[in-house]
C-alpha cells in the first residue's frame, strides 16, 4: 500500500520499516528551534530538514522569503535521506501539518508519487505511545531522480494578468488579520492580492491537529469556490509554505490539481508597483 496525501499514526508505526520519514518542524521566528526539537527527539529512522535551507533555495530579495530549491539539490538531499524511486516518503512536524505540507508539494514537485503527511503530526504519534529516539542516522545512498512534476506553480505576472478576471482564484492560506492587513509580523508591506480570499490554513484541522474529513473538506471548499473550477485556484500564503497546507487539503478533499504561487506575498509586496489590497475580501 502506497500513501499520497495522509497517513496516520498507527500505519505509519506498521510501514515505517519501508518508508523514508522527514522531520519538517520548523519555527518562522526561531530558525534553530526545528533542529534543536529534532535533537532532543524524533521519529526512529527520521531524517531532518529544513525549511529555510534544504526545502528553499537562495534568496535574493525578490523572489519570497523561501523561493523553490533547486531541483537537482532537492533530489540530491532526498537520496542522501535514502529515499529510492517509488519509495514511500512522510513528512511530519508539530504544528498541525503546516511545515511538512511543504515537502509533500515538493516531492510531488520532483514527480514522486508515493509521498503523505502525518496526520495529527508528532502529537498523534506520541498518542499512539510510539517510541521516540535521539539516534541520527547515518548519510543515505538512495536512487531517486526527479521526473516529470506532479503539480503545478505560477510566478506573479501569470497573478498580474489575472487580476479583475475570473480566470484565476488566488487562496491566501494564512490568518485572518494578516490577510486582512491589520498586522504583518514578517513581511514590510501588509495586505493581500487583490481580489484574494482568506482560507486560514488551521481551517482545515480538527481539534487535535489532524485534518478534517475530506467529506467535510470538499463542503468548505465548494463553498468557499461558490461553483467556480477548482483548477483555477492558485494557493498562496506568506511565503509559499502554509500555502501547500490548502494544496494538501484540497487533495484530501478529492479536488483535482490546484496550483501553488511559491513566492507568495513575499515576493508579491517586494515590488511597489504591486497593487495590494486590506480589510475583507
Amino acid at each position: 500500500m502506497t500513501w499520497t496525501t495522509l497517513i496516520s499514526a498507527e500505519e505509519l508505526g506498521v510501514a515505517i520499516d519501508r518508508c523514508v520519514v522527514i522531520d519538517c518542524r520548523h519555527d518562522l521566528l526561531k530558525p534553530q528551534a526545528g533542529i534543536e526539537a529534532y535533537t532532543e527527539g524524533h521519529i526512529p529512522g527520521a531524517r531532518f530538514l529544513s525549511q529555510d535551507t534544504d526545502l528553499a533555495g537562495p534568496k535574493n530579495g525578490r523572489n519570497g522569503r523561501h523561493p523553490l530549491p533547486e531541483r537537482d539539490a532537492l533530489a540530491a538531499r532526498l537520496r542522501a535521506c535514502g529515499l529510492n524511486r517509488d519509495q514511500q516518503l512522510v513528512a511530519y512536524d508539530a504544528h498541525g501539518g503546516m511545515y511538512a505540507a511543504r515537502l509533500w508539494w515538493l516531492a510531488r514537485w520532483l514527480g514522486h508519487a508515493p509521498v503523505a503527511v502525518l496526520d495529527g503530526g508528532l502529537d498523534a504519534w506520541r498518542r499512539e505511545r510510539l517510541p521516540l529516539a535521539t539516534e541520527v542516522p547515518g548519510p543515505g545512498s538512495g536512487n531517486f531522480v526527479p521526473s516529470a512534476s506532479l503539480t503545478r506553480s505560477v510566478g506573479a505576472p501569470e497573478i498580474e494578468s489575472a487580476l479583475g478576471s475570473a480566470a484565476r482564484l488566488v487562496i491566501d492560506a494564512r490568518a485572518g488579520e494578516r490577510y486582512r492587513g491589520e498586522v504583518e509580523p514578517m513581511d514590510p508591506v501588509a495586505g493581500h492580492i487583490p481580489g484574494a480570499l482568506n482560507r486560514p490554513f488551521a481551517s482545515n484541522l480538527r481539534p487535535d491537529g489532524r485534518f478534517k474529513p475530506g467529506p467535510v473538506l470538499q463542503g468548505e471548499f465548494d463553498a468557499l469556490l461558490g461553483g467556480r473550477d477548482p483548477g483555477s485556484v492558485i494557493h498562496q500564503c506568506g511565503s509559499g509554505v502554509t500555502a501547500c497546507h490548502n494544496l494538501l487539503a484540497m487533495a484530501v478533499a478529492g479536488h483535482p490539481e490546484t496550483a501553488l504561487y511559491p513566492g507568495s506575498w513575499s515576493e508579491w509586496c517586494s515590488d511597489p508597483a504591486r497593487p495590494v489590497a486590506r480589510g475583507a475580501a
